[in-house]
């Protein structure tokens, strides 16, 4: 009878360490996820939190076990933007019962926070979060090539309908020229044809603008194609009280691109860098700084300057077609040089602080 007792007890005491194995391991997967979890009882006590939901909240483990939402809010140690955060998923999907809430962190990454709660959760709430800015990216990007596609074709049927007028017009004017010979007004047919052909040149830039040409590539020196663009910017920068400096680059470092393309992109993103130093002020000293280094099989050109800076929400629309932060921009400089950069089989990437500066870096492949 004791034997069967003991037998029986130590079956039990197997069974336990056996759900207690498997629980252990349950919980070490739910620790290591790249998604941050929490989890609140029927009361609003946080029961549970893994190690990735701690980073995201830069707070200890230990301290958020057993709060409740407004202690969270209240922790000494959470910033003010994941409080606001945090007041917004709340709002979101317990007030308005939306199972989804896409947000921004300080970083400029894109989060999915998911919160589940259903019978099946017994009472519980279950909050996960998710890192989608890859996803972000890839949607971003199709959606920039689907304007610009969509640009390309509303920008060639605007040259169509604008140039065949204009060149009838000129026919006419060619033939008026002798008549206004005549009453001594000869000028205002050469006014009249000069800008004409202005306009015609107006709508060809714009065109080839909205969708670069393929690119004719040829090899440069890295070190050459910088330094004669910053010999085309010197002149200006001076004038609007910027210096441009280039460290030194690697002789041999050579890529192979339409050259007149790129020094357009080039061209385009130092013009950016004194329009933003010139915002601060005329007592604020500008400084562009333009740089090359190798990494790998590609070529990263970057131009940083300390001017006026963008905040994260402004520096995720920059290559957007027609978005422009200046009264006179058309928002079409920075697409094109993005379309520009990806025929080219290369990338272009933006960063910057508001209030210190902006930095662009080209990565192109090295000539072979």
């Amino acid at each position: 009878m004791l034997g069967e007792f003991q037998e029986t007890l130590l079956q039990s005491v197997k069974a336990f360490q056996s759900t207690e194995l498997v629980m252990n391991k349950y919980e070490n997967v739910l620790q290591h996820l790249d998604s941050g979890i929490m989890l609140f009882d029927t009361e609003g006590t946080m029961t549970f939190i893994n190690v990735r939901m701690a980073k995201l909240l830069e707070l200890p483990r230990q301290s958020l076990i057993g709060c409740n939402l407004a202690q969270l809010l209240k922790h000494p140690g959470i910033s003010h933007y994941k409080r606001k955060k945090i007041i917004g998923l709340y709002r979101e999907t317990i007030v308005y019962r939306k199972r989804n809430f896409e947000f921004m962190d300080e970083y400029g990454r894109y989060w999915l926070a998911t919160i589940t709660y259903s019978d099946e959760m017994d009472g519980d709430y279950l909050v996960s979060v998710k890192d989608v800015s890859e996803f972000k990216q890839i949607e971003e990007t199709a959606y920039q090539n689907d304007k610009l596609a969509m640009l390309g074709k509303i920008s060639a049927a605007i040259a169509h309908e604008i140039r065949n007028p204009l060149t009838a017009i000129r026919g006419f004017i060619q033939l008026l020229k002798p008549h206004l010979v005549q009453l001594g007004r000869d000028e205002y047919a050469q006014i009249i044809l000069s800008e004409i052909d202005r306009a015609n040149d107006i709508i060809y830039e714009f065109l080839n603008s909205s969708k670069p040409s393929t690119p004719q590539k040829s090899v440069i020196s890295v070190a050459s194609l910088l330094k004669e663009v910053v010999l085309l910017t010197e002149s200006e920068a001076l004038m609007k009280g910027c210096e441009i400096s280039i460290k030194e680059v690697a002789p041999q470092m050579s890529i192979a691109v339409d050259v007149k393309q790129i020094k357009q992109v080039l061209l385009n993103m130092i013009k950016n860098a004194m329009e933003a130093i010139e915002e601060v002020g005329s007592e604020h000293s500008g400084q562009i700084e333009v740089k090359a280094e190798l990494e790998e099989k590609y070529v990263n050109i970057s131009i940083r300057d300390n001017g006026k800076g963008m905040d994260k929400a402004m520096l995720a629309k920059l290559f957007s077609p027609f978005f422009t932060t200046k009264e006179k921009g058309t928002g079409l400089g920075l697409s094109v040089s993005y379309r520009i950069i990806k025929n080219h089989r290369g990338t272009i990437f933006a960063d910057s602080i508001k209030g210190a500066g902006t930095i662009f870096v080209i990565s192109l492949p090295l000539a072979t």
